[in-house]
């Protein structure tokens, strides 16, 4: 698959957050009930201006389009939230959509989004296939572990951290 990454704009508000919707369903269907996602598809237009009113400001994830221009996946990194942050970078999102997994999609966002950089990241614990690609990247497990807010059902998730690649 061709693909190309850019910065997402404002008018990548409603395209990001239905992609962002449709990689949550691929992903997540398993472990969440479907009143999670249409609860989020009811809410869908309240979402999207958020998304558009961040995209206003200093929110610039990466976007992944294919080369028809459809947007394959997305990622984005920042300074990092927790207290106890084991580094200054935290991988914040990334998600891909089905059709680009192994496609390099994930890697080539990755890359861009924090680079060579010590970082870390948090990952539903019952996600294999996500930390099977962490773990390629440099990233281990840490023994943190917390739960998600009620209205992600408190699925727990693991904080997996790296340190700075190659050098």
């Amino acid at each position: 698959m061709e693909f190309t990454l850019r910065p997402a704009t404002v008018d990548d508000a409603e395209s990001l957050t239905r992609m962002h919707l449709a990689a949550w369903r691929e992903s997540y269907r398993r472990l969440l009930p479907e009143e999670f996602f249409a609860f989020r598809e009811a809410t869908i237009n309240a979402r999207i201006e958020r998304q558009r009113e961040a995209l206003a400001g200093s929110y610039k994830p990466t976007l992944a389009l294919d080369a028809e221009g459809a947007l394959v996946g997305i990622a984005s990194a920042g300074q990092a939230r927790d207290e106890d942050r084991p580094c200054e970078l935290e991988l914040q999102m990334i998600y891909t959509l089905r059709r680009a997994y192994g496609l390099g999609v994930g890697q080539a966002l990755v890359d861009a989004v924090i680079g060579n950089a010590p970082a870390y990241l948090w990952v539903l614990e019952d996600n294999p296939r996500a930390q099977a690609f962490y773990r390629k990247n440099g990233f281990q497990a840490d023994g943190t572990r917390q739960l998600l807010p009620p209205d992600w059902h408190e699925l727990p998730e693991i904080r997996m951290v790296r340190p700075a690649v190659g050098g």
